[in-house]
């Protein structure tokens, strides 16, 4: 029976490839909207009314995306990797050529959200294959490379989809991206057939590495602390101070994912060519924000700096730079322009993320770290559909600058959440009841 070297590599690259195929498909509505679908359905509605139209969608798409990384997290643990993933990008898969087929306001609804609830299982899946493919001290490497795909999608995806849109009707396009998650599902059956301790291509070495770098958590395991009751995990001001700031800065990212299209056309009256040509400059960067805010925290680490001042000054300067740069784009003058103050935002934004969301780790232990996680990334997620359905429907498209006003203000927010109800960001003495 043949054997592959290095199998795990092929696995993360695969789960990457998928991140890459997740931003393609969930930003081609965005743009697709303003390339046609909007005058195409409605042809009598005016800007604003399409706005409120688009905005409204979003919504639905945002809240779907809340239930369905609880959904697959579900999904992932009962199945497994192998079938959570086929699961998950067949049914987003499924989702993305549907929009070819629909022509109303509850049409595009549904099958957003049906893509919404099935690509959030992309996250979740891609956490379960890395401790499931990788010893403990790789996971960080396979983690950067996850990561570098979903950054890699988000940049790409407007100008693929652009190009696309400028020479073929927007239902085929949907048809063809579509196509792209079908097709990796024929290297994923074939290459992950099972977990690598019953694999039948992975080599005995392999095999070993991965299994005994494991060996340290499943030893952890039989010790894990239960998790705490919800109660009592908010009883944590600390707690409180997790779920704020996550519920305050990732409105800001979805910010620029919804509306980067629809801000460019109605503000710098642009087209389908000029947003293919610029769309893509915020999200170069986010992607190299991602790899500064993780290389900064070690940097502090590195100097013996403890977790506390570690996590805030990393916090504190991915703050600092988006605060002066979303203050600037209520007024940036022109396209190019406002999208380089946009890159400047997502580079803070990312420097900045990541170490929130290892909060609940710093604080608690065991189960816990999941139940609080689960919470921010619930009160995130809701907090940024609000705010999607306040842009489109009572933000008037000549004032866009305001949402970069209650940007900032969001940025505060989070400097307050972390400095004042984290005052020392270390391990809870915890006693259950």
């Amino acid at each position: 029976m043949k054997k592959v070297n290095g199998l795990r590599w092929w696995v993360i690259a695969l789960i990457a490839i998928a991140a890459v195929i997740n931003y393609i498909d969930r930003q081609a509505f965005s743009v697709l909207w303003e390339a046609g679908i909007a005058e195409e359905l409605y042809p009598d509605s005016s800007a604003e009314d399409r706005k409120k139209i688009y905005g409204d969608i979003g919504t639905f798409f945002i809240i779907a995306y809340a239930l369905g990384q609880a959904i697959f997290g579900r999904i992932f643990d009962k199945l497994g990797t192998r079938m959570g993933f086929v699961l998950s990008i067949g049914f987003w898969s499924l989702a993305t050529g549907l929009h070819a087929l629909v022509k109303s306001f509850t049409g595009f609804t549904f099958v957003r959200m049906l893509l919404g609830v099935s690509e959030a299982g992309n996250w979740p899946g891609a956490a379960k294959g890395n401790a499931e493919w990788f010893p403990t001290d790789e996971r960080a490497v396979a983690q950067g490379i996850f990561n570098f795909g979903a950054s890699f999608g988000a940049m790409i995806s407007i100008p693929v989809i652009g190009l696309l849109a400028q020479r073929l009707h927007w239902q085929l396009v949907f048809l063809i991206i579509a196509l792209l998650g079908f097709l990796w599902l024929i290297p994923w059956l074939i290459y992950v057939k099972s977990p690598p301790k019953q694999h039948p291509w992975i080599t005995e070495k392999e095999k070993e590495f991965i299994l005994k770098g494991q060996e340290n958590e499943s030893a952890d395991s039989s010790n894990e602390a239960k998790s705490l009751g919800y109660g009592k995990i908010l009883s944590y001001k600390q707690s409180w101070g997790v779920i704020l700031a996550s519920a305050a800065i990732d409105p800001i990212w979805w910010i620029f994912v919804i509306w980067i299209p629809n801000y460019l056309v109605n503000v710098f009256n642009m087209d389908v060519a000029g947003i293919t040509k610029l769309g893509w400059v915020p999200f170069l960067g986010a992607m190299i924000g991602a790899w500064f805010g993780g290389l900064l925290a070690k940097y502090f680490f590195n100097k013996g700096w403890s977790v506390n001042k570690a996590r805030k000054w990393t916090i504190g300067i991915g703050c600092a730079i988006m605060l002066p740069a979303l203050l600037a784009l209520s007024s940036p003058g022109s396209a190019l322009t406002a999208v380089i103050i946009m890159a400047v935002i997502l580079f803070g934004f990312q420097t900045a993320i990541g170490n929130i969301q290892t909060l609940p780790s710093d604080l608690f232990n065991g189960k816990s770290v999941g139940t609080l996680s689960g919470l921010a990334g619930m009160s995130a997620k809701f907090a940024a559909a609000a705010l999607t359905f306040y842009i489109g429907k009572k933000l008037p498209i000549d004032k866009y600058s305001f949402v970069f006003i209650i940007g900032a203000a969001l940025v505060a927010i989070v400097v307050f959440a972390v400095w004042f109800l984290i005052p020392n960001i270390k391990p809870l003495q915890t006693q259950q009841n």
